[in-house]
């Protein structure tokens, strides 16, 4: 019993500290707003420099106010092209010649351990890609009774037979460094290859079934892409706590993005993390990517995973791509509407673009580029959520689409800048308009100059009344995008006049 309480008080310690920890100072000016920045985009080029360019921009990320950066996967994956979410062997940061290659498309673990250390120098924490739910590329096949299963239902059962399947990982280039553990088809709930036809099905492996605490889409959604892990098997289940404590320990990491949980079984998810915390050094910080446009089904895993970690606000994410692409008739008001920044603020990691969004990509629901400094100013200047910055989005895209999204660097700035100095104290909202909404930061003590009012709009340019603290009374703000040329007295009650051009966003602050 004093065990399970120890666990327990340790779990509401968890949420206790992920709660303080990214709810926004009002008082205490002196702790900077915390704003994560993703850290690449699909199509960087494979040329084994990004670990080396993230280290030269650290002095410019924390200019930027950049406080956090999820890398991406930092394993060896398919090939020295893969993104990392092909993952091969999750102990192979760039170390061993494996696939043909010593270091992943990013570069070498000398390399990434190096720039690690350059941004914890500055400050700047370190999110690691935990890609869990499967493996690719494995280095031999096995012959598996299998079952074949409807691809849009995946409950449903169409023929049963034996198949050769790509299921046998060994390591050999690694020879049993970092972990001895070898992975064979028992490891795996299923597959989408049969070599032997040359067939790409959907095969759920005999004797073994789905995950019932996963998505529901096409009947279940456990399975998603290569050999689908078992979780219910407890040598994969203590095998990948080892390596999420090996993985922080090694990089000295301050938290995780953790990829596909629609697919992985909760409650797997909620003990891994809680495992890994306890052996950490670090507190370790989480966001889920669960990727769907429903608060309801996010509001269950939140629940399911006992609210230990925050996830991405999808919903927030499709409202933007639906206002960018609603030609000025989206409400306005009804931007945050169904959002989790809306209803679990501190457990919201606010996003405009990201990797899989992005022009080209599987979940392609881009942004629009004239909606972007508008999207950023919402997730950026506002007191809920914790934001973060797509670095295809501050540097642009570069895949072959005729869609690719554009450096929008300089229009980002002054709102990177507005969140580092200006987003601070009490806010008011002004939601109240089809177009034109705004909202203001009081700003704190702490910070003589801090505070600041935004306005934006869809549609046709205008002005709104808006209250930005009697404690402000007699200021002159000016709009820090530029956008707007003309200066607002803040009257003796605390309110002003705020001006913004159409289907633009002004922010202004103290002159």
């Amino acid at each position: 019993m004093e065990g399970k309480k120890l666990v327990e008080i340790k779990r509401t310690a968890v949420i206790i500290l992920l709660i303080l920890s990214f709810c926004q100072p009002i008082q205490a000016a002196t702790q900077q707003n915390k704003t994560m920045m993703q850290y690449f985009e699909w199509y960087l080029p494979n040329d084994g420099l990004h670990w080396n360019r993230m280290a030269t921009d650290a002095s410019a990320l924390t200019e930027l106010g950049i406080t956090a950066l999820w890398i991406p996967p930092p394993y060896k994956g398919l090939s020295q092209f893969d993104v990392g979410y092909g993952a091969y062997d999750l102990y192979d940061l760039g170390e061993f010649n494996q696939k043909g290659m010593y270091r992943t498309k990013y570069g070498t673990r000398f390399q990434l351990e190096s720039a690690i250390a350059a941004l914890h120098n500055r400050g700047i924490e370190i999110y690691g890609d935990a890609v869990m739910n499967h493996k690719g590329g494995a280095d031999y096949l096995e012959q598996v009774d299998a079952i074949e299963v409807d691809a849009f239902n995946r409950t449903r059962e169409l023929a049963e037979y034996p198949i050769s399947a790509f299921t046998g990982f060994d390591f050999k280039g690694r020879n049993g460094q970092h972990s001895s553990f070898k992975w064979n088809w028992t490891h795996f709930d299923g597959t989408d290859w049969d070599q032997s036809t040359t067939r790409q099905r959907i095969y759920k492996f005999k004797d073994k079934a789905w995950d019932t605490e996963v998505s529901a889409e096409y009947g279940n959604y456990d399975y998603l892409m290569f050999a689908d892990l078992d979780f219910d098997h407890p040598d994969v289940a203590e095998e990948m706590k080892s390596w999420g404590n090996w993985y922080a320990e090694t990089l000295q990491l301050d938290g995780f993005r953790i990829d596909a949980v629609k697919h992985i079984k909760h409650d797997f998810l909620a003990s891994w993390l809680e495992d890994v915390r306890q052996d950490s050094e670090n507190e370790l910080y989480a966001v889920a990517e669960y990727w769907q446009d429903d608060l309801a089904i996010l509001d269950n895993y939140l629940a399911k995973t006992n609210y230990s970690h925050a996830v991405f606000d999808v919903p927030l994410h499709y409202n933007f791509h639906q206002a960018s692409n609603s030609y000025g008739q989206f409400d306005m008001r009804t931007i945050l509407n169904g959002t989790v920044v809306e209803k679990h603020p501190a457990l919201a990691v606010t996003l405009v673009d990201n990797h899989d969004s992005q022009p080209g990509q599987s979940l392609e629901s881009t942004v629009a580029p004239w909606f972007k400094p508008l999207a950023y100013a919402i997730i950026m200047t506002r007191d809920q959520g914790y934001p973060t910055l797509f670095y295809g989005d501050y540097y642009g895209t570069k895949g072959t689409t005729n869609r690719e999204i554009p450096n929008l660097s300089s229009q980002l700035n002054p709102i990177l800048t507005a969140r580092k100095e200006l987003a601070y104290g009490r806010q008011h909202d002004f939601l109240d308009h089809q177009d034109v909404i705004g909202w203001t930061r009081e700003g704190v003590e702490d910070l003589p100059n801090s505070g600041l009012a935004t306005i934006l709009t869809d549609g046709a340019g205008g002005s709104k009344w808006m209250y930005a603290g009697r404690s402000n009374a007699g200021e002159v703000w000016v709009d820090k995008t530029g956008n707007i040329d003309r200066s607002v007295s803040i009257n003796a009650d605390g309110w002003g006049e705020f001006f913004v051009n159409g289907g633009s966003v002004s922010i202004y602050g103290e002159e």
